[in-house]
């Protein structure tokens, strides 16, 4: 690199090139692979679909197990998992872009930042794909899924179908080549993600509102395998915090064979100096199938981990979340516009309507009027949570708050800003979705929501804060990755719980980035390439 002025430039053109680097087809055995287990490759078909030549040459070679789902999926859950062994990629039928490292799949909310940069640098045609990938998969897997993996077909992740279809829709009218027929083609599988989340067991209660929920029981493979330790680790937090009766469930004071490996043996204090043949077994235990639904709903959300919906998201499932009843608002009124643009002035009011009804429900239950920020719902207490979150700006994202309510928030702003943008929350649990780590995802919408209501001078401020802090990481790694610390303003982080890696590459780092310039004001643009500090 030669001096600061350059810095911009460099990393625009190491984005430019990373795209290539993470683009996967699941007809090469490099996209087929899967690092959190480290089993060998296998690729699904789904029952219904003729085996494309590309993978019939995978098959042949050898380099990749090809085999068939054992039935035709047609909701999400109809499947056994248990008759899909050993676990394996789904097939897709265009190329994607992955989040990178461990995350060697297309994701669902990874991908709609992902697109925002691809349609930032003009390639129109691979995001496009990406969408129409999503639509495979609500055709042939039931649901968008948590990601293309045989192990995630209990459960999704937030709905930003809409968001993406629209996003590309304008991309192509500005290229003008807008095609109404694509978004006619776009409108059932819209309508099929937004009823996952409407119906049962995705309700939340009788709130009007929606919930994560995972179809599947117990603990996650990804736990036992890429998270080894992780389980365990859940099992000591709750014995060392009093919090045990709700969470931890005996396996039996008698247990034989050899313990699970997320399952905890606790001993006799007294006898804890002597030897392990001596030493009296007192309980052995196990998380609860309440903790696993909470913690495969909390991963459905994508904060995993955050201690948001209680410790280690064991909650997850009893909570109207702000960020998902957001994107259904957003939902509701890109189909209105869609719908309108179809044609279909009678269903576009329809879809008005609910939208006017969920926005009444979030600001009812959700509001807190003294504090000034949204909040999620618990609806099994009825109650407000407290729990001071960066999922507070979606309500301006996506403009269901009414102007005094994003003034609010917007004066709210030293809850989470610090030298390097917004912190997640002002809990410092040790987790990665909580203080002092910051996202990219996140930063985007709170931005973008800002400006939305006028508050342009501290969306400007806040976006210099993130991109200077990924600037200097840039120049001394020279990579993007998924998380920083925004306190000290690196991506050197240590993660007390759950998750420890801090993963290169970083898709949705690298779209934001994109996205956050491209919206930045000249003067602050040039602030960022000669590196002349924070405002």
């Amino acid at each position: 690199m030669k001096a600061n002025t350059d810095r911009l430039d460099a990393i625009l053109r190491y984005i430019s090139t990373v795209w290539d680097q993470l683009t996967r087809t699941t007809s090469s055995s490099e996209g087929v692979g899967d690092t959190k287990l480290l089993s060998p490759p296998v690729l699904y078909l789904p029952a219904d679909v003729p085996a494309p030549s590309e993978v019939d040459r995978l098959s042949k070679e050898g380099e990749v197990r090809v085999l068939r789902l054992p039935a035709v999926i047609r909701k999400r859950g109809h499947s056994d998992r248990s008759e899909i062994q050993p676990p394996g990629l789904l097939f897709l039928p265009n190329p994607y872009v992955v989040p990178g490292g461990r995350f060697n799949e297309m994701y669902g909310w990874d991908s709609y930042f992902i697109i925002r940069g691809l349609l930032a640098e003009g390639r129109i045609d691979l995001a496009r794909g990406m969408v129409e990938n999503f639509f495979f998969e609500i055709e042939h897997y039931g649901a968008i899924l948590n990601a293309n993996r045989s192990y995630y077909l209990t459960r999704s992740q937030p709905p930003f179908l809409s968001s993406m279809v629209m996003a590309l829709y304008e991309a192509e009218r500005n290229a003008q080549r807008a095609d109404s027929g694509w978004l006619a083609r776009a409108h059932p599988y819209i309508t099929r993600d937004y009823e996952l989340w409407t119906h049962k067991p995705h309700l939340a209660g009788n709130t009007g509102l929606s919930r994560y929920y995972d179809l599947g029981e117990g603990p996650v493979p990804e736990g036992l395998h890429d998270e080894s330790g992780y389980y365990r680790d859940v099992i000591v937090y709750f014995l060392k915090h009093d919090v045990e009766s709700a969470h931890l469930a005996n396996v039996g004071d008698n247990h034989s064979g050899s313990a699970p490996r997320y399952s905890l043996q606790v001993f006799q204090e007294t006898d804890a100096s002597a030897s392990l043949s001596n030493r009296k077994l007192v309980r052995h235990l196990d998380l609860s199938p309440e903790f696993y639904k909470g913690d495969r709903s909390m991963r459905e959300s994508g904060f995993d981990i955050s201690f948001r919906f209680g410790p280690f998201g064991s909650e997850t499932h009893h909570y109207a979340p702000v960020c998902l009843n957001s994107l259904l608002y957003k939902t509701e009124v890109d189909m209105a516009r869609i719908s309108t643009i179809l044609g279909r002035k009678a269903e576009s009011r329809r879809w008005r309507h609910r939208a006017e009804k969920r926005q009444s429900a979030m600001r009812r239950r959700m509001w807190d009027s003294r504090r000034g920020l949204f909040f999620d719902y618990q609806f099994l207490k009825k109650t407000r949570s407290s729990y001071e979150y960066a999922t507070t700006f979606y309500p301006l994202w996506v403009g269901l708050a009414t102007t005094q309510q994003a003034k609010r928030v917007a004066g709210n702003l030293p809850w989470f800003e610090e030298p390097g943008g917004l912190a997640m929350s002002r809990q410092q649990t040790g987790a990665q979705w909580d203080y002092p780590y910051g996202w990219a995802p996140v930063h985007l919408l709170a931005v973008e929501g800002l400006r939305r209501y006028g508050y342009n001078a501290q969306a400007n401020r806040i976006t210099h804060e993130f991109l200077e802090m990924l600037l200097k990481n840039f120049e001394h790694d020279h990579n993007l990755r998924e998380k920083y610390n925004v306190v000290t303003d690196t991506s050197r982080v240590r993660i007390g719980e759950g998750y420890h890696t801090n993963v290169v590459g970083f898709g949705w780092t690298n779209g934001v980035f994109l996205e956050l310039l491209k919206q930045l004001p000249p003067k602050w643009k040039e602030r960022l390439r000669r590196g002349s500090g924070k405002n």
